[in-house]
């Protein structure tokens, strides 16, 4: 599966200031039954965006037509909980490119960068700031650029870098999934094997 290319972003953001958020709220487990990662992202947050009766629950922030963007601000150690793919799947699929926490799950942080989804870890003073900026101004923008990897608030200007493994920073600047990536140096593993013979 390729992905696409993500170099810079530039938008508003989502918060979702509630912290411990596991993957069985991101992507409840009856939803889990397809095999590809088409169509998670209408059941994102299931049972936080809707009623018993599937009516739309107005005071959950992604119904609340305030806010928009492809950048989801979260509390704290998101995305606990079990291993499941599917919450990467759900949250890329509604549209989102990238999740800052001040704590993200190791498990879902590999999940999100092997699907197109970039995991930014903050410190909690920063996340704090964005939260902030975002209640003061709905539509404040975040910008957060992959290449040197630091993220700007544009409320204020404040800035922060961030960590990311390079192989997995090598696969999002080009648009890799591994397949692609071993595929990109297949000269060089011929040539490896050629030089061992």
């Amino acid at each position: 599966m390729s992905i696409d290319k993500f170099h810079t972003i530039t938008s508003p953001a989502v918060p979702l200031p509630i912290e411990n958020v596991d993957t069985d709220q991101i992507i409840p487990a009856r939803f889990l039954k397809a095999t590809t990662r088409e169509g998670f992202g209408e059941n994102l947050f299931r049972d936080w965006r809707f009623d018993k009766n599937n009516q739309s629950k107005p005071d959950f922030v992604l119904n609340n037509d305030q806010y928009s963007g492809t950048i989801l601000v979260a509390g704290k150690n998101f995305g606990s909980g079990s291993s499941r793919e599917h919450a990467a799947w759900a949250i890329h699929d509604f549209g989102f490119k990238v999740v800052i926490s001040s704590n993200l799950a190791d498990i879902f942080k590999n999940n999100a960068l092997n699907n197109g989804l970039l995991p930014v870890q903050v410190s909690e003073e920063f996340l704090a700031s964005l939260f902030t900026a975002i209640e003061a101004d709905h539509g404040t923008e975040i910008t957060v650029d992959l290449e040197s990897q630091v993220i700007t608030l544009s409320f204020t200007g404040a800035s922060e870098s961030f960590d990311i493994n390079p192989y997995k920073k090598e696969c999002l600047l080009n648009g890799y999934d591994d397949i692609d990536f071993l595929l990109s140096i297949k000269d060089k593993i011929a040539q490896f094997e050629s030089d061992r013979t």
